[in-house]
């Protein structure tokens, strides 16, 4: 059976991807129910995997890792790039995408030389074409 989200689900969404830290306590102020009814719906949430986890987010800039770069990558060789992908430090995110190319790789390196070496390395699989982020204009943006 589906599970329907409501206007309070949506509330305790919002607040836990805004701070995912937040405490029962302060959500059930928020959204005007009792400590033990909040639990609960968050409860459900998890276990129908509408919230699938908590993670911090990091300063990458404050980590030498500031230089942002999304690089659209063609290839034949797909479990090669994966596995390339996976090991490599500097890759946060893979997406496998459609038209000309075929992956769409997004490294965090702490300078062009890194990324100059990465991209080095990525002509063993195939063709790139690179973009480097110039300023973040919204990232991480609240969904709900």
């Amino acid at each position: 059976m589906e599970y329907l989200i409501d206007d309070v689900d949506r509330k305790i969404m919002q607040l836990l991807q805004r701070n995912a830290r937040m405490p029962v306590s302060q959500i059930s102020k928020e959204v005007s129910m009792s400590q033990p009814s909040v639990k609960e719906r968050i409860l459900k949430l998890e276990e129908r995997n509408i919230i699938d986890g908590y993670s911090a987010v990091f300063n990458l800039r404050n980590l030498s890792r500031g230089t942002t770069t999304f690089i659209l990558f063609k290839t034949e060789h797909c479990q090669d790039i994966v596995d390339f992908c996976e090991n490599a430090k500097e890759v946060t995110d893979l997406y496998r995408i459609s038209g000309e190319y075929n992956y769409l790789i997004k490294v965090q390196t702490t300078t062009i030389e890194e990324l100059a070496h990465f991209q080095d390395a990525l002509t063993n699989f195939g063709v790139s074409k690179s973009h480097i982020s110039m300023k973040n204009i919204i990232e991480n943006r609240i969904l709900l």
